[in-house]
Parts: structure tokens; sequence; C-alpha cells
């Protein structure tokens, strides 16, 4: 029997990182290691130290493979997935100038209106970057850091994403990838490039940043001998470029122009996010009109609260997050970190409709409810920007892939299920965005398209298959009369 070959996928997301170490034949997920991050701010403020992620993917990637039990000459190519959007500035040296401002930093949401302003509003920047700035974005956190600390700024010898910053690491190569690219609003998804008009707008030179690769599988170097021995890896393997996490989910799902187009996929996590790949380039100000990582795109709405703002909920309640009933009469709009989609940076959480006889169990259902409709209501236009009618019955009956650790949670697939009226298909797959570099990793070393390779890895896999339920359109009809009405006088939009 040859030798096993493994490649390792790395999720480096905003709370952790996580190593998957996974055959690269087989696609058999043989180990999973992981290490914390650390968060820091208050209000609006959310950063960390990219020098945690580095120390983090070191001993993720060293757990993982000792509880393989695998030889580290068995691993023959490694890629990062990291969360999107975030600013990292780096000094000469490639050190960090001070900690990263990440996605969920909403301090720049002045910012990312004067932007869209100077550039003549949403139309023209759906039509160039495919996105509209708002607080999340990496160009409003740019202008945020030239006027609120402008040292730094100015000492800038590299601007990265999060991925960006750890792939230079492994391979001494500065790279990015279309996708994470197309998440920072300088990049046109048109042209494939860099938008020169809009980097004067920002006053950043264009050779602060990392050349963009064809694609996220793209080899852009070896592991350097630095990195491999941080890592206990052979030096020398193949480095992919990589890409942002919600582009790795879709490869690790087998998204994109060698498998499934147009499917929707929503995914449960920090944050809440729905999307799919499609030949087709978005363009809708209620979306981001994203790169996928293989050449496609990736049409997708993102929220900023989604299972961590439920669990906040029961906790102030005291109880467990699966001892939820559906809301009645109550509403619950958790926009605990002000809100993305809807564009509400500012805004708080909203509690409505109590009656004598609502129970705690209510309100966190109602929780449940908030933060799911929020992201479901996205699913039309997601349709539109696919080129296809949301109308059309065999549209609305195309099954919603649900990923991310709340489609583990019983609730949050029943309130999906209930909300959207929709079959649903949980796949048997785990660790999608780790799986998804993985797959990178793979093709980088010489394995092939990405999406073929993450589509067959995935070919024998249990997926859970829900059927419909007859759509609870009172609940949603009431919680978007309350959004809808309250936005702007009491959510502090």
């Amino acid at each position: 029997m040859p030798p096993r070959t493994v490649v390792i996928g790395v999720d480096s997301s905003t709370q952790s990182t996580k190593a998957a170490v996974i055959d690269a034949v087989t696609g058999e997920l043989l180990a999973v290691g992981r290490a914390p991050h650390v968060v820091t701010g208050e209000g609006g403020a959310r950063e960390s130290d990219p020098e945690v992620w580095w120390r983090a993917l070191c001993d993720a990637v060293a757990s993982g493979l000792k509880e393989s039990g695998l030889s580290a000459s068995s691993v023959t190519g490694v890629a990062v997935a990291g969360q999107q959007h975030g600013l990292v500035v780096l000094d000469r040296s490639g050190r960090p100038l001070r900690p990263a401002l990440l996605w969920n930093d909403t301090r720049s949401a002045p910012q990312a209106a004067a932007l869209t302003g100077a550039l003549g509003g949403p139309e023209a920047w759906v039509a160039r970057t495919g996105t509209v700035p708002v607080a999340s974005m990496t160009a409003s956190k740019w202008q945020w850091l030239r006027e609120n600390d402008p040292a730094n700024a100015e000492a800038a010898a590299a601007v990265r994403l999060p991925h960006d910053f750890l792939t230079e690491r492994l391979a001494g190569t500065a790279a990015t990838d279309p996708g994470d690219a197309s998440g920072t609003c300088w990049y046109a998804t048109g042209t494939r490039a860099y938008d020169p008009e809009l980097l004067g707008l920002l006053e950043l030179d264009e050779a602060l940043l990392p050349p963009v690769a064809d694609t996220g599988a793209t080899r852009i170097g070896s592991l350097t001998a630095t990195a491999a021995e941080a890592l206990g890896l052979p030096a020398g393997i193949a480095v992919a470029a990589g890409t942002g996490d919600n582009m790795s989910a879709a490869v690790g799902l087998g998204l994109g122009g060698a498998g499934l187009l147009d499917h929707p996929v929503l995914s449960l996590g920090t944050s809440g996010t729905v999307f799919a790949a499609s030949r087709a380039r978005p363009a809708s100000t209620a979306l981001s009109g994203f790169a996928a990582a293989d050449g496609t795109y990736l049409p997708l709405a993102c929220t900023l609260n989604c299972t961590l703002a439920v669990d906040k909920v029961a906790t102030l309640l005291g109880l467990h997050r699966d001892d939820a009933a559906p809301g009645g009469e109550a509403v619950l709009l958790p926009f605990l970190d002000g809100e993305r989609t809807p564009d509400l940076p500012t805004s708080s959480g909203l509690l409505t409709g109590l009656r004598h006889d609502t129970t705690p169990q209510q309100l966190l259902g109602a929780a449940y409810e908030g933060a799911a409709f929020t992201v479901l209501r996205a699913l039309d236009e997601l349709s539109r920007a696919c080129g296809l009618d949301p109308a059309d019955p065999v549209v609305a009956a195309r099954p919603l892939r649900l990923i991310g650790g709340g489609a583990q949670g019983r609730t949050w697939v029943e309130t999906v299920r209930r909300l959207s009226g929709r079959p649903l298909i949980v796949p048997g797959s785990g660790e999608l965005v780790a799986r998804g570099a993985a797959a990178l990793a793979a093709s980088a070393a010489g394995g092939g398209d990405p999406v073929a390779v993450a589509a067959r890895w995935s070919a024998g896999a249990e997926d859970a298959e829900l059927p419909p339920v007859e759509r609870d359109t009172e609940s949603w009809e009431r919680i978007g009369s309350v959004l809808d009405r309250a936005a702007e006088p009491l959510l502090g939009g």
C-alpha cells in the first residue's frame, strides 16, 4: 500500500484557528487541531493581534498532525481561509504595526457613508466592485485608520487581509486571491484587478497591496524553512493563495464552475450569511457581489448578529440555547453589535410585543426568529443576482444548504425550516471552511480543480435532507413589519 498523502486546510476565523488534516485522495477528515484567538474592544471596536493568529495557526497545525498520528512527511500542501475584510498593516519587516481591525468593527460606519457619496452613490460602487461600502469593508477601515491613527497609516509598508498575512508567513511571498480581494472595495470584480481610481480616492498606494493570484488554488510558493520549523512541516510543500472564509466554504461544499451553481447556502455562525456560486456577475446594492475562489462569483448577504447574539439572549434569560419556543407575539431584533444587513451600524437590539403570558422560552425563540429572518430575507435578492426569478416555483423549491455551527443546533434548524418553508440539506461533511482550504491546497499540489476535488471528497458523505414544512407567514410578516417601521427611529440606523 502506498504511503498516505495529506493536505492541511486552515480556517482562521474570528474566534479561533482550526487546522484540518485531510487525506488528499479520499477527502477523509483525519484530525482537526484547534487554538483560540483573542478579540478585544468595547462599543463598536473589534480588534485582534495578527501575531496571535500566527501562533494559533502553528499550534493548531501541530495539534492536528499529532492527533492524526501521521508523519509530517506525508503533508504535501497547505492553504489558509481567513475571516474576510480585516485590515492588517505591517512594517517593513512584516510585523504588525497595530492590532488588526476586524470585519465586525463598526467604528468605520461614517467613513463608509462618506466613501459611498464620494463616488456618486451605491450604484457607482456596485458597478465597480460589486459591493457598496459598509463599516465591515476594508476600504472603510483604511479610511478610519487614516483619520484616527494617521501615524500607523503613514508608516504602513504593507496592507493585508487576515488570510494574506498568514499566507505570506507561510510562503514568504505576498499574495491574495480574487475572492478575498473582492471584499476590500478597492478591487474591481469586472476587470479582476485593483481599481486605480478607487485606490486614488482612498490615497492607498497599490505597491502596499499583495499581487492577486488567478484563483485561491494557485500555488504562490512553497513553505519556507522558517515557517516549516514553526509548524513542524516539511519545507518546500505547496502553499496555495488561499481565500476568504465564505469563499472557502463554497469550495468545501462543491459550489463553483466545476460543481453546483446557483444553489443557495445559509451559514449560521458568529455572522449569518446567505450565498451561492454563480457565473452571473452580481449587481445589487442589497448584496455583496464577491468573486469566488475558482473564477466564478459569490453573491452574498451577511448579518453581524447570529449565533453569538442568540446565545447572549439565552444567557440573559438563564436558559439553555435549545430551551426555546416560537416567539408568539414577541419580536426581538438581536442587533447587539450594530448590523450590516440591513445597514444599521449603530443599531442596538429591539424587543416589542410583550404580553403578560409571554414566557422566557418565547423570548429566546423570538431571538432565533429575528436573527434568522434578517438573513433569510436576502434569499430573493440572491436569486435575482444569480439571474433567477425567485417567484419561479422551481427556484423557490430549491433546497437551502444549512452550514455553520448553528446547523448543528435543533432550534436553529427548525426556526430556519419554519420561516423559509424550504427543504433543507445539512451537509454530512464537517469543517467546510477548512475542507475548502484543504481542497485549495490539494489543487496547488497538483490535484486538479479545487471544486471538483471537494465534490469528489464529499460524494460519500451522508447529508441530512429535511422536507419543507408550511411556512410561518404570520411570524415572517410580523417581524418584517417591526423591522421596516423601527429601523430609523428606534434602531439607531
